[in-house]
Order: structure tokens, then C-alpha cells, then sequence
């Protein structure tokens, strides 16, 4: 019998944080759990290239994603108090969002 055999290595988590990844930021002091929602998010949980995808990439699986994930509505809103341009955000692309925030003016 051959034994399972994993190409992932063991260490194979990253912090976001410590990458750069654009709109995951460290809480500010006084703020300890404005992020929580974060590590409830399914997009934390799978590629994260699906939700910054190149300029004229698909935006179907991030969106697809996003409409069974539990925190969508804190995403969204983190995403439009903190401007941000990239990437899909509870379930809206950038332009989604810009369109969202001139109508709400």
C-alpha cells in the first residue's frame, strides 16, 4: 500500500497581513475586533487570486463564492468605508461598488 503523498507543503499558510494583501490590515488600538469577521470570510479560505483577478479576468468564482459566505455584508461594508479599489469585495467588483456608493450620495 503506497502512502498519501502531499505536494502542499506543511507550512503552507501565509499571513495576509504579512504579505500586503491589499484591504487586510492589522486592527488599530481601540479597534481589536473590527476585523474579526475576517476569519469567518470563505475568500480566507481559497485562492485568493480569484478575488484580485487580472484586468479583464473572470470575476465569477470570487462572486460565486461570496454568495454562500456568511460575513458578505461586513466585507461589502469594510470595502466601501475604506475605498477599496481592488478585488472583489462582498460580492462586488470595484466598478460595483463605485456604482453602489453614487447611488447611495
Amino acid at each position: 500500500m503506497t502512502a498519501y503523498r502531499s505536494d502542499v507543503p506543511d507550512d503552507w499558510f501565509v499571513d495576509p497581513v504579512q504579505l500586503g494583501v491589499p484591504g487586510v490590515r492589522r486592527p488599530t488600538e481601540g479597534d481589536d475586533n473590527a476585523l474579526a469577521w475576517q476569519s469567518e470570510a470563505l475568500c480566507a479560505q481559497t485562492d485568493p487570486e480569484a478575488f484580485f483577478p487580472e484586468k479583464g479576468g473572470s470575476t465569477r468564482d470570487a462572486k460565486r463564492i461570496c454568495t454562500s459566505c456568511d460575513v458578505r455584508g461586513e466585507c461589502l461594508e469594510y470595502a466601501l468605508n475604506n475605498d477599496e479599489r481592488f478585488g472583489i469585495w462582498g460580492g462586488l467588483s470595484e466598478r460595483e461598488r463605485r456604482k453602489l456608493k453614487r447611488r447611495a450620495v
